[in-house]
């Protein structure tokens, strides 16, 4: 490991879940699991003695569950990153836990190269949603009246910044939006830094909620 290595702290109440995990994500060189914990107190007491740089976070546990662990790791440890953990049917803790402040959403049945994707991207703070994920989330909190989306005022934004908000909502990355739309990656990311501060938005995930009407503008 290198002093520069991403620091994983894995938690779920499966124990076999997180032991496939830690073999996966310690194989790498730049990924190094610091800690485990099976439920939400408990990662709260990881978090503020280990300080990890991303928190693997599954959703329905026993006691504090992944919803409320979520949102007081990001009150009390701001530059801490989550990662949810959920099943492929995205249910409505995990959007709960969106919600709450985690930077996106991991499915328990990823390969291997998407898990280790999937830590790196959410750590350089350029989390998205798969397109998948995207469309369930959103069926899923507008199918009972839940979050419907209401109107949002995007006129704020410049027709190019609504291209970028618009291929940041089909899960794409940085460097996927500017070979779609044949930007630089530095354009790119000064049209997200700009998205985020006019919307605005606390990161990707939070940009992506407000234009579909499934959150709030604002930090808190």
């Amino acid at each position: 490991m290198t002093d520069n290595s991403i620091r994983v702290l894995l938690v779920d109440d499966q124990e076999l879940i997180r032991v496939g995990f830690r073999l996966v994500l310690d194989a790498e060189p730049d990924i190094e699991v610091v800690g485990e914990a099976g439920d939400g107190a408990a990662a709260l007491s990881a978090t503020a003695t280990l300080r990890p740089d991303v928190v693997l976070m599954d959703v329905r546990m026993p006691g504090m569950d992944g919803i409320q662990a979520t949102g007081r790791i990001r009150a009390e440890h701001p530059d801490v990153r989550v990662l949810v953990l959920t099943t492929f049917d995205l249910d409505e803790y995990a959007f709960g836990a969106l919600r709450a402040g985690a930077g996106g959403f991991l499915l328990k049945d990823a390969r291997r190269e998407e898990l280790v994707a999937a830590v790196r991207a959410v750590a350089a703070g350029d989390a998205t949603l798969a397109p998948r994920i995207t469309r369930r989330m959103i069926e899923l909190v507008t199918a009972d009246g839940v979050g419907a989306p209401a109107s949002v005022d995007l006129s704020g934004l410049t027709g190019r910044e609504r291209d970028v908000l618009e291929a940041m909502a089909q899960g794409l990355t940085n460097v996927e939006i500017a070979a779609a739309l044949f930007l630089g990656e530095s354009t790119v990311k000064t049209h997200v830094g700009r998205i985020l501060a006019k919307l605005p938005a606390r990161d990707r995930v939070h940009a992506v909620l407000i234009a579909h009407g499934l959150a709030e503008p604002g930090f808190a």
